[in-house]
């Protein structure tokens, strides 16, 4: 969602889009994203710029960071969430009540 949301990919839904660009609204990045995201490009299988803490900022965008409680619920989560960076994303957001896009 994060890299949509910097390259105003048309993938990115009406609803998202709306809630990131609503000034009220305070949008977080998971520092999950931006350590997954960093994997990817090193392994050639995603591009992003090459500044991306950088862009995160010039789009107002609020770090999310993992705390004790967040990486304790990711281990406690149903065997379906099998993939470690989702089980970081959603953890935080049922800790913290965000909704997820």
């Amino acid at each position: 969602m994060l890299i949509w949301a910097l390259k105003n990919n048309p993938t990115l839904s009406g609803a998202a889009r709306k809630a990131i660009v609503t000034a009220s609204n305070v949008v977080f990045v998971s520092s999950v994203s931006v350590w997954e995201i960093s994997i990817k490009k090193s392994l050639g299988k995603l591009e992003t710029p090459d500044n991306l803490q950088e862009e995160i900022r010039l789009h107002r965008f609020t770090p999310l960071c993992i705390a004790y409680d967040h990486a304790e619920l990711a281990g406690k989560l149903p065997d379906i969430h099998k993939d470690l960076f989702d089980r970081l994303l959603i953890a935080p957001a049922v800790v913290e009540r965000l909704k997820l896009w």
